[in-house]
């Protein structure tokens, strides 16, 4: 399908990571991946294409990896917040974003801004949406204003 499903399949995986500490693999993804596309409601979620699921296995691989530089960043800009009082949910989404925003260049900063809003608001919270949005517009302002 599209990049939006390989969205909320990779956020629900990063939502997972919050409760389950053991490593995370490409495999432990794959077997996401495989596990939701067996199970998922057709009315409720699409189906990963081919390029659709290589795009969650690579925000997925590269968010893991960059974890420590995405959480520090989120610390940095949520002012007064440790990142263990945002929400599960919205951490997931912000850590996602990040990535895209940071580590990945196919990616225009208002698009992965804009989704992570749009996930924000069907996952979590009303406020949700205005808080992603406020933490990733500092993100993407400190970004241009060291050039990257």
């Amino acid at each position: 399908m599209s990049r939006r499903v390989a969205r909320e399949y990779a956020i629900q995986f990063l939502f997972s990571m919050g409760f389950n500490k053991d490593g995370h693999d490409e495999e432990q993804i794959e077997e996401f991946l495989q596990h939701k596309e067996e199970n998922r409601e057709i009315e409720e979620e699409g189906v990963l294409g081919k390029t659709s699921r290589g795009y969650a296995v690579e925000v997925l691989k590269g968010t893991i990896q960059h974890l420590a530089e995405i959480d520090k960043l989120i610390e940095f800009h949520t002012t007064g917040w440790k990142k263990e009082r945002i929400a599960k949910v919205d951490l997931a989404i912000l850590r996602l974003a990040v990535y895209e925003i940071v580590f990945n260049n196919e990616v225009p900063d208002s698009v992965a801004a804009n989704e992570a809003v749009e996930l924000a608001k069907k996952y979590s919270t009303e406020e949700s949406g205005s808080f992603v949005n406020g933490v990733l517009g500092k993100i993407i302002r400190g970004k241009s204003e060291q050039g990257i």
